[in-house]
């Protein structure tokens, strides 16, 4: 107590001297004392009843009522109110009695330190008493208002604290079909959702908990109401400080939908099958090539042609009519897999045809695999009717090989028909690509392009962010490369890359990145980049030695730098990969593995290389919202991460879905289109050094 505070005090005395010693006393002692001097009970009443008193002190020698007849008067006007009592001298005994009889203590006249010990201590305990009250009060309060606005809402709302309901509105009763609010008060909340929900639903919460969740992000999730009535809903999340600990407040947000015109509707369905609920063929091809078109913001765009294995037979086991029901559930399972931006077609018969934005036709054919795996297990159900059923994928990505439209959907359907050709149940690669005399007349194409942009120094970086799921405190972005051609278009990199690749100017490119990666962290506040090693680089003695050279004469701080390889690149040049860690190492340089996780599992490269970082390859999240058994894979890599003191970064996250498992999960961070979309810095060509090949050829020549 710092005794700034002015203290009114009532002085229960005949003797007006003793009002002068009290208040001297107080003021000695810091206290800003406004004294009360109170002769007679009567004066007592008055005096509690127009006056704020925090404190009586009775001079029980002097005053004609003893401390039960004080006690009992101040306790009508205020039962808190401390009494402290005094006399010429106080022993054990008088102070045990005094107490007894509703004196806070008794002290002696003569002793005036104790006095003010004693008010010091009184005033501070009353103090905390009328703080706790008060707060009790507000708490009591902001509860009935929060009660009384969920009730009077016309949104769903519900309280849940520690995955527990503890309070429901009525609209969350109607929409949940609930009798009553005793119904659903006490009872976990996962019980009222679909499994493929949980998971984000349960990371959702705890990210809310922590002040992660975005403010305004919905989660889709889809509720168990009924046993056969399972409904999408958007969840909104926000956290509610009350006086038995935090809670999360679940407000279910409103889906609106634009009113449309029935004859709008109707053309709508034309567009679709009506079993598939795909667009029809040519309505697809129409959508397909403007999409062709536009250049997707990453990556490139994949075409998928998924077909049935051995339909007529199915048809003979489950029936003509039936089948086509079949044919829903296999349409079912690839929507739930496509993200926002791809578009799929019922083709011809019972193919789908799909075009997808992923990063590579890699990543495409790998979607398919997953897709293929997915329908193999599955149990295709039909009234009383059961079967299983298999498919088969083929993907191509679209490259300038193709003159039209028609050859890209050609190549698309001959990968399949590899497939086919295997036997089925797998997902193929188009090879039409790597067959054809053009990839070689591509390929002079982008070689001299290549060499121009790097003698101009038309290459910029593209930042992507990467987000902490636990903690924001430390800014990291990983670095994208893009090439600016000669009318001053961006060019992205799954256009211009695997040219460089297969004519090995890939060493090139990867140490014009690692210089601007330099100037870009000179330039902006970021504690770590990421820089992405070519395995032309990694194979590469005089890496090292360049590496070391460059850093040593722009006097970079090495800790923010992070070179990255990919699992497959790092598994097969593995002694390769050791080598330039190990000397990354030494100069303070991080490491880590990218597009680590789809061959589920290899935790020894983890033990042999030892990485700062892995990055969760994309192609686990296209299911893993859903997919309890991915769930299950991205956690036995976090857990083996976790155990070698590895940070997990999940690539490509698309929504708010997606980051909720995550964070179920336990991973550290995360990138992709949720987070930011790449975004293109250094734009002037002043601000990095030119990177010739010229340059590079000195500088070889120079570490050599």
């Amino acid at each position: 107590m710092n005794g700034r505070q002015s203290i009114s005090v009532a002085v229960l005395t005949t003797n007006q001297d003793d009002v002068q010693l009290i208040n001297s006393t107080l003021r000695d002692a810091g206290h800003a004392a406004h004294c009360h001097w109170i002769s007679s009970p009567n004066t007592l009443a008055d005096t509690l009843a127009a006056e704020n008193v925090e404190l009586l002190i009775l001079n029980c020698d002097r005053y004609p009522d003893g401390i039960r007849q004080v006690v009992k008067q101040k306790d009508r006007y205020n039962p808190e109110l401390p009494v402290i009592a005094m006399q010429q001298q106080a022993e054990e005994l008088d102070i045990e009695n005094s107490m007894r009889a509703g004196a806070c203590d008794l002290v002696s006249i003569s002793l005036k330190g104790r006095l003010q010990s004693v008010v010091s201590r009184e005033l501070r305990a009353l103090r905390v008493e009328r703080a706790l009250n008060s707060t009790l009060q507000s708490a009591t309060e902001y509860k009935r208002q929060l009660r009384d606005n969920m009730d009077a809402s016309t949104s769903s709302i519900a309280l849940v604290q520690e995955g527990i309901f503890t309070d429901v509105n009525d609209a969350w009763l109607a929409t949940f079909k609930a009798k009553d609010k005793q119904e659903l008060i006490g009872m976990p909340v996962m019980d009222y959702f679909e499994p493929e929900s949980q998971a984000a639903l349960k990371g959702a919460l705890v990210a809310t908990l922590q002040r992660k969740w975005q403010k305004g992000e919905k989660l889709v999730a889809r509720s168990r109401i009924d046993s056969d009535d399972a409904d999408e809903l958007h969840l909104q999340f926000s956290r509610i400080d009350v006086d038995d600990g935090p809670c999360v407040q679940i407000r279910i947000a409103p889906q609106l939908k634009a009113a449309e015109e029935p004859t709008k509707l109707v053309h709508d369905a034309l567009k679709r099958d009506p079993t598939m609920l795909f667009f029809h063929r040519t309505q697809f091809l129409e959508r397909i090539t403007k999409r062709l078109k536009r250049k997707p913001a990453s990556g490139t765009h994949c075409l998928v042609y998924i077909r049935p294995d051995k339909f007529g037979t199915l048809q003979e086991k489950i029936g003509v009519l039936d089948s086509e029901e079949i044919l829903a559930q296999l349409a079912e399972e690839v929507r739930k897999r496509l993200h926002p931006r791809d578009v799929a077609g019922r083709f011809e018969g019972t193919s789908i045809m799909a075009l997808l934005e992923r990063g590579s036709e890699r990543d495409a054919q790998v979607w398919g695999q997953q897709l293929v795996d997915h329908i193999s297990k599955m149990t295709f159900e039909v009234d009383d009717k059961s079967t299983n059923m298999t498919c088969t994928v083929g993907a191509c990505a679209v490259s300038e090989v193709f003159s039209s439209l028609e050859d890209f959907v050609v190549a698309t359907i001959s990968a399949y028909e590899l497939g086919k050709q295997a036997g089925g149940n797998t997902s193929c690669l188009s090879e039409s690509a790597k067959e054809d005399t053009k990839q070689r007349e591509f390929d002079a194409i982008w070689v001299k392009h290549l060499k121009s942009a790097l003698m101009e120094n038309r290459f910029r970086l593209a930042q992507l962010p990467i987000a902490g799921l636990r903690s924001d405190s430390i800014q990291m972005f990983d670095l994208l490369v893009r090439m600016i051609d000669e009318q001053g278009n961006s060019v992205l990199p799954s256009e211009f890359l695997p040219a460089a690749e297969r004519n090995n100017m890939m060493k090139n490119i990867d140490r014009w990145m690692l210089t601007a990666a330099m100037r870009f962290c000179g330039q902006n506040d970021a504690d770590r980049v990421f820089v992405r090693l070519s395995q032309q680089s990694i194979t590469d003695r005089s890496t090292a030695a360049w590496l070391q050279q460059k850093l040593d004469e722009d006097g970079f701080d090495c800790s923010r730098l992070v070179i990255q390889v990919p699992e497959r690149e790092a598994a097969k040049y593995i002694k390769q990969t050791r080598a330039i860690v190990g000397h990354a190492r030494k100069i303070g340089i991080g490491f880590a593995i990218e597009h680590y996780g789809i061959d589920q599992d290899r935790f020894q490269i983890l033990d042999l290389l030892e990485p700062d970082y892995i990055k969760i390859d994309g192609e686990l999240m296209h299911t893993l919202i859903t997919d309890k058994g991915m769930q299950d894979a991205v956690t036995r890599i976090v857990s083996a991460a976790k155990k070698r003191d590895i940070k997990t970064i999940a690539e490509r996250v698309e929504n708010a879905n997606a980051m909720a498992v995550l964070f179920q999960l336990g991973l550290d961070y995360m990138q992709g289109h949720y987070v930011h979309e790449p975004e293109v810095v250094l734009q002037d060509t002043d601000s990095v050094p030119p990177t010739s090949l010229e340059g590079l050829a000195k500088t070889r020549t120079a570490t050599a």
